[in-house]
């Protein structure tokens, strides 16, 4: 399921009047955890999941063309944890 999709499930599901506004909740709830994520906090929602930052070490790696050793470096990346009726609906 891609993005417009979405829009239309919510806009069915949430019986909205327009698709514009089923967009505009979509849109609203993605800068939401973004925002939250960019901040450092996590986000959970209960029985969906939680998304949280993880920090990423620097480390070693090969160049897969040369076989020449480079370094990586640290970063800060988005992870998610699906909750237990999220695990259930899908096994």
């Amino acid at each position: 399921m891609r993005k417009p999709e979405l829009v239309d499930a919510v806009h069915t599901a949430a019986s909205l009047d327009t698709k514009t506004q089923a967009e505009a909740a979509v849109d609203a709830v993605f800068d939401a955890i973004t925002k939250t994520l960019s901040k450092g906090e996590e986000v959970t929602i209960t029985g969906f999941g939680t998304f949280k930052v993880s920090k990423r070490a620097a480390r070693q790696g090969v160049n897969p063309r040369t076989g020449e050793k480079i370094q990586i470096g640290a970063k800060t990346v988005p992870r998610f944890s699906a909750g237990k009726s999220l695990k259930d609906a899908v096994a």
